[in-house]
């Protein structure tokens, strides 16, 4: 096996020599300097460790490129990962034997590269690094992690990448103090690339390294967080702009001289103005009944919840939803670089009991957002979408309702069991209303028929839930991502349970710590007889146990 170390320009490549031969031959050739051989040898075929290892000069990553020097050297290996340079692990590979000879796990991981022989090498540093009082192997150690890891697919490696992690952090907030601004942006890049790794496995790359991945991830999360902000800048211009142009039509009406109108106090960051009411319409006898709960909504500007730390959501979820964790990861995946939160249409399709409408609501308490249920048997068009003024009856749309009830500019509205929504089209078919909140050019500016103003809704999530796909319109179809809910199994019932307990303590109106797990008698009677399938049949099947035990209780 042979490979090479790029050094630098007009450097010569590096090919190992055997294993035993790695990292302790007598230095030699003295026409090596610090950046390598000069122009007249280039064609000299030199012993390998006289041209890698005998000068120091393959020791040091920063020589790589200038931009590199006065950084940690783990942000060093990962803007060479990132800018896809060659022979990076050869590179280290010369950097360990420079610092620490003669490790045979060194020949290992240049003979067989891979995971394995990789953590082996970056143990044996720690270990040396508190032997013999080298704090510096820490960071090669890292290094090593940082180039052998694959992806995330399970919990093997976990600790592995929870230490990288911590490490690139770190390392950035140092470095960002001092670094040229373009390089600050490929190092942060990169370390929350490299954070954001476990909840996003099934969309990246199988068959390159977690390294190689964490760079483009992070790279599609910048993309994310620009045309946010390029999002949030547009939204407030057209704002500050339709405050002018009302201050100066206002000025005209009242035959006051025309003056250029200041431009208006601008908008918080992470708020947004739902609805907007004139001075007038806000006094409107029709609407005295309407506004009520509704005044705290009305020309004021609601947060939009931050996204919360995504790693800390998929483990609640994976914990109460372990039969779904494929569901919680294409989920989580929509929050992946956003700075608020807010899913793309997401349609669960799964059999009856499965827990669809609880991962629905789970999701959006992990989240932090507001949860808004619509059953979709019980409503029509004309119900979900608003009732006009005119009616005695005149009720604003129900995702504003939402948003009034949370006080956010992005709550969440679930529409369970959508497929049993009515099919007469007299007052209108939801199916046919919720186009008008799905499409992002039209819940930007909804025309609400009680308000009669336009709302901007475009921050809401919608997340249906049905048992079957067959009744539901191709247009509906389109719009929704449509996800399929497992069933859970027998396997899953100790992750159940907890969350069944307590629900049920809910109900009753008692402390959960008044309602022990279940002992080893009554879960074996539980699962003698629950094979999976319907959470809603297991919970049947935990009440008459809570309902023996309280009766042989010791009453005092």
């Amino acid at each position: 096996m042979s490979f090479a170390v790029c050094v630098g320009p007009g450097d010569r490549a590096w090919h190992p020599p055997s294993a035993p031969q790695l990292g302790w031959l007598p230095k030699g050739d003295d026409r090596v300097g610090a950046q390598g051989m000069s122009a007249k040898d280039d064609d000299i075929d030199l012993p390998a460790i006289a041209d890698a290892v005998s000068t120091g000069a393959a020791a040091d990553s920063a020589d790589w490129e200038d931009r590199l020097k006065g950084l940690p050297r783990l942000l060093r290996y990962a803007v060479l990962v990132g800018s896809n340079a060659a022979h990076i692990e050869e590179r280290l590979i010369a950097e360990i034997d420079e610092l620490c000879p003669k490790i045979p796990h060194t020949v290992a991981w240049a003979v067989t590269p891979g995971v394995e022989t990789g953590l082996a090498l970056a143990a044996e540093l720690d270990r040396r690094a508190v032997t013999d009082d080298q704090p510096n192997l820490r960071s090669l150690a890292d290094c090593v992690r940082l180039l052998c890891l694959p992806l995330p697919h399970d919990v093997t490696h976990f600790d592995h990448y929870r230490r990288v992690g911590k490490a690139l952090v770190h390392a950035f907030h140092g470095a960002s103090r001092h670094a040229e601004q373009g390089l600050c942006c490929v190092l942060e890049r990169f370390a929350f690339g490299w954070a954001a790794l476990p909840a996003c496995t099934d969309f990246l790359s199988k068959g390159v390294s977690a390294a190689v991945n964490a760079h483009v991830l992070g790279a599609t999360m910048t993309e994310y967080r620009i045309s946010a902000a390029k999002a949030v800048a547009r939204q407030e211009a057209r704002e500050a702009e339709e405050r002018r142009n009302k201050q100066a039509e206002d000025k005209v009406a009242a035959n006051l001289p025309r003056v250029p109108s200041p431009v208006a106090e601008g908008i918080r960051e992470n708020h947004l103005m739902v609805a907007r009411l004139s001075a007038e319409e806000m006094k409107n006898p029709k609407l005295k009944d309407i506004l009520g709960p509704l005044k705290s909504s009305i020309n004021k500007a609601l947060p939009l919840v931050v996204a919360p730390p995504l790693h800390e959501v998929r483990k609640t979820l994976v914990h109460e939803f372990p039969y779904a964790a494929d569901v919680v990861d294409f989920v989580l995946a929509d929050l992946v670089g956003r700075v608020t939160v807010r899913l793309r249409p997401l349609l669960l399709v799964g059999a009856p009991g499965g827990g669809k409408s609880r991962f629905v609501r789970r999701l959006g308490e992990t989240v932090g957002v507001s949860v808004w249920r619509e059953d979709a048997s019980r409503c029509d068009g004309a119900v979900f979408g608003g009732t006009d003024r005119r009616w005695y009856s005149a009720e604003p749309c129900h995702p504003f309702l939402a948003v009034a009830q949370g006080k956010i500019a992005n709550p969440l509205v679930m529409i369970d069991e959508i497929e049993k929504a009515a099919t007469r089209s007299d007052y209108g078919r939801l199916w046919d209303c919720l186009l008008a909140f799905l499409e992002p050019e039209t819940n930007a500016r909804y025309p609400d028929p009680a308000l009669q103003t336009a709302l901007d809704l475009s921050q809401v999530s919608y997340v249906a839930t049905a048992n079957s796909l067959d009744p539901l319109p191709s247009a509906i179809r389109d719009r929704f991502r449509v996800v399929t809910f497992p069933k859970p199994t027998a396997s899953n019932v100790d992750a159940l349970l907890p969350a069944i307990i307590a629900d049920l303590a809910k109900e009753r109106g008692l402390d959960q710590n008044w309602m022990p797990p279940l002992n080893g008698i009554e879960r074996a009677s539980l699962t003698q007889y629950w094979c999976g399938g319907s959470v809603r049949q297991l919970r049947r099947m935990v009440e008459p146990i809570l309902r023996e035990r309280d009766l042989r209780a010791v009453r005092h």
